[in-house]
């Protein structure tokens, strides 16, 4: 487990503003106006659209999206009764993970009460706030009756998540760990132990995936709930039972499934060596689990084992569930979190969990390659999939069940919506891999025996992008797949220094004798390169054996562009190539050129490459608003560099008069066009949002987009090898999956309209 000291964890809290959550306006306030419109008298509106129709608080008010966490502090985390007021640092917490996984707005309330009538007042009072209210951290039995009576009582969802979220979290598990040991649902003998909020909930959930009741055995701090006990609330009754044995050790013996909700090391080895073969273990006390990870595999090496700690596989966390089952909740503006509604978000984590793995998670966790099997048997917290698989499963049972009042009918559209509220849309990417699944091309994909290259070629082919051809050595990759289980299923292998590649090296080596033998190269020579990848991969596109090559994973950039402008050249009448590369913000896309090739261009070059920028731009059809960046403003310096950007500007005037270019600017100038607009009024750009920028040089260009990765945390896609005749692309060593993924999908719209014609610039 993450440690950490009493004093940190003090500090964490109190440093700065106390606590960790705040109240953030959402609406402008700078103004006599605005003050006005949100308050007195502009607020009287609202008011009283809302008296005539109390549904239209969703509509004007922030209720649409707030969520009350409320506790008496009876049962708070392993802390026990330490009182409303001593927990509320955790309903804090529990608000900050509403909003940061899910983007749900809380309010914490804590109530200094313990009579269940008074808690349940309390609630109902309060409740027309709220689009939502989850229970937290109230002990068993009144727990129970808290959530049943409030949820006849309101017409908003309310969830007990110390209840309903380990069910459903552990529920998702169960259905995956019987996928991997092949026992049937209805057939397994479950026993658990502890018999509270969550226990309880767990086995009236299990009961509903398929669990026979009279195979599950509970036992509380007593000993086995028998029907012969007489100390029994009604909800232990339900899984009372006639048995013949009255301990956990006896319980345990041919038992598939143990549950814990106790306390610690109460599951010994021997315990776990009686169960029935292929066992599963959910041991979820903490921070002491009932037997100890390492302790349980050495015992059971056949053992599926989950505990509630993040330093062990497949944490039971019920962060996976409750941000995104109320966010799904909310909007549809359910009336209540049914069964069905649980019962989706169940079997959306399973399915989630036999998906592959995003490289972003692999990374937040420090791993290779995530898969589905014994210690992978649920998502991860940090998967940002989460939000587009739960809460739309969530929504769409509110809606078949009927306790949906806004009903949803553009899916895809809710699936951006939900992407955008948690900052992860990219909507040129999203167009990028739409266009390219349109057409589907052959790209070659060099260095193939590297992991990325290979777990990219996987995901190509899972999302239809492109049909990969693998170069490298084939019992490398074929060795790689299996490690990670990659499917390459019918995917062409090229290696490049087998034997069965003899006669297509002759025949590549002949044709680049003939296109190089007047620039120096021999016919040796040109043999000698059919053995370089980068070589080899350019000759496959010129000859039509491939449509396109993406390159450079594990070479020198110059080393790898080479092979293709000896070999395909340019694809316009300038002779001239330039890089770019996409840079993906919250304000949209950004174009930044020449990034990659051109280290200290003249003034023609770079006019050159505005020229080819724009007409890359507008392929994703945009219009290309381009800014030629210096240290100066329009001549206000007189040196080597302000002057040839100049010129370059006045070529482009000149020649090209139509094109919406402007320059030389310095940066600040060329993004806020306010502050442009007031300086300099002249400027053919006007006040239009820039999304096109020339740098004077390779220096200023290479620095810029790597500060905007890594301060600004913009997403970089590229390098895009502009002006080439065919699709080549080169890409940075160190690339991405995803970055490997985005520039394998322009290599197949490059190659969707790849022309022999020369382009008139």
């Amino acid at each position: 487990m993450t440690k950490f000291t009493h004093e940190e964890a003090l500090r964490y809290h109190s440093c700065g503003r106390p606590g960790k959550i705040e109240v953030i306006p959402t609406k402008p306030y700078s103004t006599q106006y605005d003050l006005s419109l949100a308050y007195t008298p502009g607020v009287a509106e609202p008011c009283l659209e809302i008296q005539k129709n109390p549904d239209d608080a969703y509509v004007y008010t922030a209720k649409c999206n707030l969520v009350a966490v409320i506790s008496n502090g009876t049962a708070v985390l392993g802390l026990g009764d330490i009182g409303a007021l001593a927990g509320k640092p955790v309903m804090e917490g529990k608000g900050l993970l509403f909003k940061v996984f899910a983007d749900v707005d809380v309010f914490d309330i804590e109530v200094n009460e313990k009579n269940v009538d008074k808690v349940i007042a309390t609630v109902e009072a309060i409740s027309p706030t709220f689009g939502g209210i989850n229970l937290e951290d109230i002990k068993a039995p009144e727990c129970f009756e808290i959530e049943e009576r409030l949820k006849k009582m309101l017409d908003i969802p309310v969830f007990h998540d110390d209840q309903h979220g380990t069910a459903i979290i552990s529920g998702a598990g169960l259905l995956n760990a019987l996928k991997i040991n092949g026992k049937k649902i209805n057939e397994i003998r479950v026993v658990i132990n502890g018999a509270g909020a969550a226990a309880i909930s767990c086995a009236k959930l299990y009961k509903s995936l398929g669990v026979k009741g009279e195979n599950i055995f509970m036992l509380d701090s007593k000993g086995m709930i028998t029907k012969q006990r007489k100390d029994l609330n009604k909800y232990k009754e339900e899984f009372s039972q006639d048995v013949p044995f009255s301990s956990l050790a006896e319980a345990l013996k041919g038992a598939d499934v143990f549950l814990g909700l106790s306390v610690g090391k109460i599951l010994t080895p021997e315990m776990l060596k009686t169960m029935a073969p292929n066992p599963i273990v959910f041991a979820m006390a903490n921070p002491v689990p009932e037997i100890a990870y390492d302790e349980a595999v050495a015992s059971r090496p056949d053992v599926i084992m989950a505990t509630g700690r993040s330093d062990y596989p497949n944490q039971i966390n019920n962060v996976l569930g409750f941000p995104f089952i109320f966010r799904g909740a909310l909007d549809v503006r359910a009336k209540t979190i049914n069964e069905e509604m649980k019962l989706a978000a169940v079997y959306a984590l399973s399915e989630l969990a036999k998906e592959d793995v995003p490289e972003v998670v692999n990374a937040a966790y420090k791993v290779s390659n995530l898969s589905f099997g014994k210690e992978y048997i649920i998502p991860k917290p940090l998967d940002p999939r989460l939000i587009t698989r739960v809460a739309p499963a969530v929504a769409k049972a509110a809606m078949d069940s009927g306790v949906a009042r806004m009903p949803i009918t553009d899916w895809k559209a809710y699936e951006i919506e939900l992407m955008k509220r948690m900052g992860i849309y990219n909507k040129l990417v999203d167009d990028i891999r739409d266009k390219a699944r349109q057409q589907p091309k052959r790209i070659v994909l060099a260095n193939a025996q590297n992991f990325k290259v290979l777990k990219a070629a996987h995901l190509v082919i899972q999302e239809r992008i492109a049909t990969p051809i693998l170069m490298g050595n084939e019992e490398e990759i074929r060795k790689l797949a299996h490690q990670y289980s990659l499917e390459l299923n019918d995917i062409q292998i090229i290696d490049i220094y087998s034997v069965k590649e003899e006669e297509r090296r002759k025949r590549y080596a002949k044709l680049l004798f003939e296109k190089r033998q007047r620039k120096g190269m021999t016919y040796d020579e040109a043999f000698e390169k059919m053995h370089d990848p980068n070589y080899f991969g350019v000759m496959m596109v010129e000859t039509g054996d491939a449509d396109g090559l993406v390159s450079g994973f594990s070479t020198q950039y110059a080393s790898t562009i080479r092979p293709a402008l000896q070999i395909v050249g340019s694809n316009n009448s300038l002779h001239h190539i330039a890089g770019m590369y996409i840079i993906s913000t919250k304000k949209g896309p950004f174009f930044f050129a020449d990034t990659t090739v051109n280290i200290n261009p003249t003034a023609r070059q770079i006019a050159d490459t505005t020229l080819l920028t724009a007409n890359e731009v507008r392929r994703f059809n945009l219009v290309p608003r381009i800014a030629l960046l210096s240290y100066s403003n329009f001549g206000s310096h007189r040196t080597e560099s302000p002057n040839k950007v100049r010129e370059a500007v006045e070529i482009i005037h000149r020649d090209y008069p139509d094109l919406i270019v402007d320059g030389e600017m310095q940066a600040n100038y060329a993004f806020n066009r306010q502050q442009r607009l007031e300086k300099f009024p002249f400027t053919k750009l006007l006040d239009m949002e820039v999304n096109t920028v020339i740098f004077p040089d390779l220096n200023s260009g290479n620095i810029a987009y790597k500060m905007m990765q890594e301060l600004a945390g913009a997403e970089a896609i590229g390098p895009v090898l502009i002006g080439i005749r065919k699709p080549i692309h080169v890409m940075q060593m160190g690339s991405s999956v995803k970055e490997i993924v985005n520039m394998t999908a322009i290599a197949v719209i490059d190659a969707q309209t790849v022309t022999d014609e020369i382009i008139r610039l």
